[in-house]
Order: C-alpha cells, then sequence, then structure tokens
C-alpha cells in the first residue's frame, strides 16, 4: 500500500471518498527535469459548455439550474429548461447583430441568474465572452484596469446588471461602437436604463432563430473560445487568457475519469458558490461541473469577511451542499460559527462528501476543527482536496485520494502532463495538455515567452514530491520562483512557503503578509493583521493603528512569531521583525486580486518606505522585535 493511502487508525474513519487512488507515471529526464502524468485515460470529453446546457436541459427540463436571493432574501431560480430557452433567444438576437467570434461580449457585473443565462447565450452563438472583475468598475477610482481590459478585448457589448450603480465606470470607458445592456430588474426601474442601452429582459424576449443558433452550434468545436478570462495582473496590467471550450472541457473530462462511482441518478448535486466568475475557480471548474452533473447552483453573496460572512452562515443552514470549496479563511470563520451552533454545523454536514480548499494552505489546527466537527455531527472524519492550477491552465493536479496531509497540490489530472525543470535551488513547475490555453488575446510576444520550446506552459511555481521515493503521496507547493530571494548571506528564502508557514503559525493574528529580506541580514514581515482578532486584544484602544500598536497585540504578535522561529531551522526561516500595517491592500497598486491574493513584488515595490523602517538601525515603535 502506497504511503498516501495510510491514514491514522486511531482516530475515527474517513467518510469514503468516491475517488480513483494515485496511479502516475514518473520519468527522469536527462537534464534533470521530472515529467509527471495520470495512468488513468482521459475520456470522452463534451463537446462545449453550452451542449452541456442543452443535454442537461433536456433530461432535466423543470430541476433547478441556478439560484440567487432576491431583495426580500427568498431564493428565486431559473431552471434548466428556463436557461436553455433564454439562451437560444440571446444567441438569436447576437447573431441578428452579426455578432461571433470577433465581436465579444463583457460583463462587468457580479454572479447572478442573468449574467450566467447571458454567459451561456454568447457562447451559443460563438462570442466570446469577458467577465470582469467587480472591484475594476466599483473600487477603483481611475478604473485604469478596467480601461486597459476594454482596450485589450475591443467589445462590441458590454453587460452591466445595475446601470446607476455602474454609472460611473461606463462614464469612463470610451463606448464608441459598443452596445450597453442592462438589467431592468436590477436597476431598480425602466427610467433608470440609460437612453440607447439594451435591456437583458428584452434580449430574452427575442424571437428564436432556431436554424441559426443550430448553425451556430455546429460550428462549435474544442478549439471555439468560449471566454477571455483576465490575470490578476500581478506583474503588470492584467493579461487576456483565451478560454477554449476544449479547455474547460477538459477539466470535466479530467475529473469524471478519476470519478470511482456512477452518480446517483436520484440526487442533485448542491453547490454554494461565492467566488466570481471572472476567475477559473468558480467560472470555469465549478460552474461547468455544476452544468456537466445536472446540478443546482447556490450563488452566496456572502463573502469571508467581517460582516459578511454572515450571509454565508444563513445561506448554509438552508443548503447542505455535497462539496463544499473556499479559501481556508472561510474554513476559519465557518468553524467558529460551527463551534457556537449545532443546527448549523448538522445543515453544513447532513449531505456533505468532502470539503475543498484552494488559494492558500489550510493549518494544520484549522484541519484538526474541522475534523472534530465533523466527528462530532457524523462520527467520521471528512476527506479535503484541493485543486491547483493558473488561468492559463485551469485545474492541472488535484488531491483525490483521503490523507490527512495538509499542503498537498496532488496529482495531474488526466490527460496531462506535468514537468518539474531544475531552476536554482528549486524545480519549476511546467504542464501540457487539453487544459493549457493557446495564448493570450492579441499579444504575441507575451504568448510566446509563457511556452518552453517543448511547448510545456511555464507557471512560474515551484514544486517537490513529498517522497522522490513514492511519487503516489503527491506534490506540495515550493514557492514563486520569481519571488524568492537571498538574505545578504547568501542563503536563500522560500517567501512563498515561509508566508504560509508563518501566517499560519500566528493565525489568527495574522491575515496575511509579504517576506522581505532582499540583500538584508534578516528576514522581516510586512504583515496586514486581522482587525477582528486585535480588537478582541487591544482593550481601550480606538483606531486601526493604535490597536496594532497596542501592549497585548505587540505581546501576542511576539509569542506567536517567536513559536514558529523555535522550530524554523535556519536564518532563512526564522523572522526577526513585524510591521503590522493598517492600510489595505491596494487593487490599483496591483497588490492583491479580487479573490484575496497578495502579490508580494508589487507591496514590496509600493511599501519600499516601510521595509525602510523594517531594516532601520534605531526602529520605530511600529516595528515590533522578535
Amino acid at each position: 500500500m502506497s504511503e498516501a493511502a495510510k491514514v491514522d487508525d486511531s482516530l475515527p474513519p474517513f467518510k469514503p471518498l468516491p475517488q480513483k487512488p494515485p496511479k502516475v507515471t514518473v520519468e527522469h529526464l536527462a537534464d534533470g527535469s521530472v515529467t509527471i502524468a495520470s495512468d488513468y485515460p482521459l475520456g470522452d470529453m463534451p463537446r462545449s459548455v453550452p451542449h452541456m446546457l442543452d443535454d442537461a436541459a433536456r433530461d432535466h427540463p423543470a430541476r433547478n439550474f441556478i439560484g440567487e436571493r432576491d431583495m426580500a432574501g427568498a431564493w428565486q431560480f431559473v431552471t434548466y429548461g428556463e436557461a436553455s430557452a433564454k439562451s437560444d433567444a440571446i444567441a438569436s438576437a447576437l447573431l441578428a447583430r452579426g455578432m461571433g467570434p470577433d465581436t465579444p461580449l463583457m460583463t462587468l457585473s457580479g454572479n447572478a441568474i442573468e449574467h450566467g443565462v447571458l454567459m451561456l447565450g454568447a457562447m451559443k452563438a460563438r462570442v466570446p465572452v469577458a467577465p470582469i472583475s467587480v472591484p475594476y468598475s466599483l473600487m477603483s477610482p481611475g478604473h485604469e484596469k478596467l480601461k486597459h481590459v476594454v482596450k485589450v478585448t475591443q467589445p462590441s457589448m458590454i453587460y452591466v446588471d445595475n446601470a446607476e450603480l455602474f454609472a460611473g465606470a461606463i462614464a469612463d470607458i470610451d463606448m464608441e461602437g459598443i452596445e450597453l445592456v442592462v438589467c431592468e430588474a436590477k436597476s431598480g426601474a425602466a427610467d433608470k436604463v440609460p437612453d440607447g442601452a439594451q435591456t437583458y429582459e428584452l434580449l430574452c424576449l427575442s424571437p428564436v432563430d432556431r436554424e441559426a443558433v443550430q448553425a451556430s452550434m455546429d460550428q462549435i468545436d474544442h478549439e471555439t473560445v468560449g471566454k477571455y478570462l483576465f490575470t490578476s495582473g500581478s506583474t503588470g496590467m492584467p493579461k487576456g487568457v483565451l478560454q477554449t471550450q476544449g479547455m474547460m472541457c477538459a477539466v470535466v473530462a479530467g475529473q469524471e475519469a478519476l470519478r470511482d462511482e456512477e452518480p446517483d441518478s436520484d440526487e442533485v448535486p448542491e453547490t454554494l458558490e461565492w467566488m466570481p466568475w471572472n476567475h477559473i475557480s468558480a467560472g470555469n471548474i465549478s460552474f461547468n461541473n455544476v452544468l456537466n452533473n445536472a446540478g443546482t447552483l447556490y450563488l452566496d453573496a456572502g463573502k469571508p469577511i467581517p460582516g459578511m460572512f454572515d450571509q454565508t452562515i444563513a445561506n448554509l443552514r438552508e443548503v447542505s451542499p455535497q462539496v463544499f470549496g473556499s479559501a481556508p479563511i472561510a474554513f476559519a470563520m465557518l468553524a467558529d460559527a460551527m463551534e457556537r451552533d449545532k443546527d448549523l454545523r448538522k445543515s453544513f454536514f447532513a449531505k456533505l462528501k468532502y470539503m475543498a480548499y484552494g488559494g492558500a494552505t489550510l493549518s494544520n489546527d484549522l484541519y484538526d476543527r474541522m475534523q472534530a466537527l465533523a466527528i462530532a455531527e457524523t462520527g467520521m472524519r471528512m476527506p479535503f482536496t484541493t485543486m491547483y492550477g493558473a488561468t492559463e491552465t485551469q485545474g492541472i493536479t488535484v488531491v483525490h485520494w483521503i490523507t490527512e496531509r495538509v499542503g498537498l497540490i496532488g496529482l495531474p489530472l488526466p490527460g496531462l502532463t506535468l514537468k518539474l525543470v531544475p531552476n536554482g535551488t528549486k524545480k519549476e513547475v511546467r504542464v501540457k495538455g487539453a487544459t493549457v490555453t493557446p495564448g493570450y488575446l492579441n499579444d504575441p510576444d507575451k504568448t510566446a515567452d509563457a511556452f518552453d520550446e517543448d511547448g510545456f506552459y511555464k507557471l512560474g511555481d515551484a514544486g517537490k514530491f513529498v517522497d522522490p521515493d513514492d511519487p503516489a503521496q503527491g506534490l506540495v507547493f515550493d514557492g514563486r520562483v520569481t519571488e524568492d530571494f537571498k538574505l545578504s548571506s547568501g542563503t536563500w528564502v522560500s517567501a512563498g512557503t515561509l508566508r504560509a508557514d508563518v501566517v499560519a503559525a500566528a493565525s489568527p493574528l495574522l491575515q496575511d503578509a509579504v517576506v522581505c529580506g532582499l540583500d538584508k541580514p534578516f528576514v522581516a514581515l510586512l504583515a496586514w493583521p486581522n482587525m477582528a482578532a486585535v480588537a478582541e486584544l487591544a482593550a481601550g484602544a480606538s483606531t486601526p493603528e493604535e490597536m496594532v500598536k497596542h501592549p497585548a497585540v505587540v505581546a501576542a504578535v511576539k509569542d506567536k512569531i517567536a513559536a514558529h522561529n523555535k522550530d524554523a531551522g535556519g536564518s532563512s526561516g526564522r523572522i526577526k521583525r513585524v510591521h503590522l500595517m493598517t492600510e489595505p491592500p491596494s487593487i490599483d497598486g496591483h497588490e492583491i486580486t479580487d479573490k484575496g491574493y497578495i502579490n508580494q513584488r508589487a507591496t514590496l515595490e509600493r511599501r519600499a518606505a516601510l521595509v525602510d523602517v523594517l531594516y532601520a538601525d534605531d526602529p520605530d515603535d511600529g516595528v515590533i522585535v522578535i
């Protein structure tokens, strides 16, 4: 038996995970590179995302497809039959306008029933859809990134759900030659619709030209571009990544190839999703899997931030998902809530088969807390999985077996080959296969730079085997190759790995951090505190600035970091100074994506003055010396 299959028998058993065990072929090349491929064949792929919609509508026309709460808090749904019919009308309207592969549709609004149906209708007309991060429109004073993505995409149509809310963004865009579409119902009234704009409602009432729609659908193949998804812009302005129907369908087929049991035809898979559709995790992987399984997608207006997670909790009292996936910070807030509320715990675990985390490593203490809750409710432990990938690749590795180890990125999905290439002291991750993009929109130079001479896409991340002698145990993330640096002593620091370790060690006081120390004598942190946790310690403090300097907060941070340092080994893992920042990360400054990922390099450049303060000979009282 592989070590990957071994679990601690002294604890309650895991709920069975209906997926195949790890099985890979590994080859060691002469240049020191290593290739890894799944031994499971990819199998048949769906033809396209809109074909999946019509298949589900044919088999389950009355089944709920997407649900969201209305202004009164009641769930409203669109069925598969309704979504298929409305998307046919939308496709007919777009085709009648002469739209097609060279006339994109850009959506500026968040997840919603109308957004989803409009996206599928555009795909039926072979119109690429470009869903754009909502903060580009609503949280960026200069709308610089929005202007950039409009220039790159050159859309023929832009959709916003609320005309009044997005008026400022639209006013900043050159709308010459672009048709504006708004949702009348979400704009409040017909008189809120700008002059000359079309409404989503009228598009759905367009006469259906079945011959034209069918002719368009017949031309869709795996090379057809379905979307443009933009990268986070962590190394400059966002890049538009071509998303073909084949890429999106290959992820679905890869996950199906790992399934170890036939789905129950009487069970309707239910999913609760808060992550935005302008990212692959929610917009491609989750959304398309719901379609493929004819499941029901509940849209969660909550987010894992104070004040907004209450909505997620309310939803989980009514929706019992078979799979729950989110960022580690959401699991921390969920654990807090379930430890106080047995009714919530009962609803959450009622149908749950497994949990999935992504975006960061789940800490061991949080894993233990969630397992304790699972045991208390079900008498069993619950499998945790995770998937790793990028906008350019979709998901490429997955943990599809039961393991007690957190921090794995798994093994390649069927249909893909991973290559680990020597890069300094690490192995850089590259990938080739059906889920990988053909390139960037209108940017042949960046496309050429993104692939190596053998056609492998270069992710810029590092990975390594848990045990090189037993590859079936999987791979672990080993940081960003471009983020690693040397101290003045010549010692290499793995910034990505250290960041994850120290944030986990300092939980719940630190929300995130960037690692400093290039050409410096020691490692230091610029850190964002978890203000809710800080506020509990900072009695009497009234402002964030006072809270982060409160003696109880400083002492708690010192204790947490000192405990980390004790087990950190040499100088590359020990933190000597910390500065707690009260200014949140900036979207326009490229410091953060709308999913909450921190850009190490951009933050260090933008906050260079704070780095200087960290390394001053006589640091001020804002620096915590460990």
